[in-house]
């Protein structure tokens, strides 16, 4: 069963930064995709960033592209969202999110679309 726990949110001011964890579990298949989503109420959700197990290509939203930086540590099964410059647009709920599968290609593209697995996620409020 997988699990995906988040922490790290909170209140910020304009120009800030937090970081965001998740700890991440059950994800045994040979290809595997973990990262971040985020959604304001009345909004559609957004892929923020994705990596995947196999290299260090990552994913960025052109929304935070040289602002935020996704990072993972595999001793530990935790993937990081290091959120700088916050802006107030970047207030949301951000899930942490995976999916796994025996063909790579299949979760490649896991941020531009729809996530098999989420967190509970975890809040991020940016204001003065």
């Amino acid at each position: 069963q997988v699990a995906l726990v988040e922490s790290g949110g909170g209140l910020v001011q304009p120009g800030g930064s937090l970081r965001l964890s998740c700890a991440y579990s059950g994800l045994t298949l040979d290809y595997y995709a973990v990262g971040w989503f985020r959604q304001v109420p009345g909004k559609e959700r957004e892929g923020v960033s994705c990596l995947l197990n196999t290299d260090d290509n990552t994913y960025y939203a052109d929304s935070v592209k040289g602002r935020f930086t996704i990072s993972r540590d595999n001793a530990k099964n935790t993937v990081y969202l290091q959120m700088n410059n916050l802006k107030p647009e970047d207030t949301a709920i951000y899930y942490c999110v995976a999916d796994e599968d025996i063909v790579l290609t299949l979760v490649q593209r896991m941020c531009t679309t729809v996530p098999a697995y989420w967190g509970g996620g975890t809040q991020v409020t940016v204001s003065s």
